[in-house]
């Protein structure tokens, strides 16, 4: 059985990261299941290989590539700007790309992973929106991590500094947990309109996201993970499931909803990180 059980014959999604791991699998589940799928990753090279593999699956799939590197607000504003340009509506938008394990700053001089995996991703879905809106019934998927539980907070303070820790894992956290703070705050800002959000945890996933885990660690550690196609299950529930259609701003892991961490559910954080990251791309709250 596909894990999309709903035609999507006329509908457009844009899936970050679509090249590798579970934005691949969520990218053809969806143009199987009849969608336009926008493949959004940086390198073309890359993305037209995924395409081809997609193809090989789904003979009929109808996929384009956009050019989209997160680690560059931009280039992010770039890639808004050729998908608005299109003309094409937008109900799926699947915040899925994100990396884990690097050390350093992004091109805009914010802590790496905090600038790819929440910044990057809250600027496109601004840009984005009002297509978004305009495409009602419409979702905006973020993929998120159960490592958020793991983190103390966002460190406003240190966020323009580049990664402090030798593995970058509580770095990573706390752009997890940065997604699920967005997606609450979105919802809030998007009741009424045709439009809901879902933050996820995925699975500990065998993708490319540990590639930078040295080895032999990152071999003995994916024996115990979980495969791409499952990974994505998730991802697809919260983007197509008609028992999710009502539902907004809560957060999802092996289909079903769960507590996120106490600091998670803070509306007062979310505004702070909402208001906070407006500034730093550039746009009004």
């Amino acid at each position: 059985m596909h894990p999309v059980q709903t035609s999507l014959r006329g509908k457009v999604a844009l899936v970050t990261g679509a090249n590798t791991g579970i934005g691949l699998v969520t990218a053809r589940e969806l143009a199987r299941a009849g969608a336009k799928v926008w493949v959004a990753c940086r390198s073309q090279a890359k993305a037209e290989a995924a395409m081809a593999e997609i193809r090989a699956q789904v003979p009929d799939a109808d996929l384009v590539f956009l050019a989209l590197d997160l680690g560059s607000l931009d280039l992010t504003r770039r890639a808004a700007q050729h998908f608005l340009a299109s003309g094409d509506p937008l109900h799926l938008l699947i915040n899925n790309a994100g990396l884990a394990g690097f050390q350093g700053t992004t091109s805009d001089g914010f802590e790496i992973q905090f600038g790819t995996n929440h910044l990057g991703p809250y600027l496109l879905t601004r840009l984005l929106l009002d297509r978004v809106v305009a495409s009602a019934p419409a979702r905006i998927v973020n993929v998120a991590s159960q490592g958020h539980y793991k983190s103390r907070g966002i460190p406003f303070d240190k966020l323009r500094e580049k990664t402090r820790t030798v593995t970058g894992f509580p770095e990573y956290c706390d752009s997890k947990l940065a997604n699920v703070l967005f997606t609450k705050a979105l919802a809030q800002r998007l009741q009424a309109t045709g439009v809901t959000v879902y933050s996820l945890h995925p699975g500990v996933v065998a993708s490319d996201i540990w590639r930078r885990v040295p080895q032999p660690l990152r071999w003995l550690a994916m024996l115990f993970m979980i495969t791409n196609d499952q990974g994505a299950r998730t991802t697809l529930h919260c983007a197509t499931s008609p028992a999710v259609a009502d539902q907004s701003g809560l957060y999802y892991d092996t289909l079903a909803e769960k507590k996120p961490s106490k600091l998670a559910r803070d509306p007062a954080l979310a505004e702070e990180l909402w208001l906070r990251s407006a500034q730093w791309v550039g746009l009004a709250a």
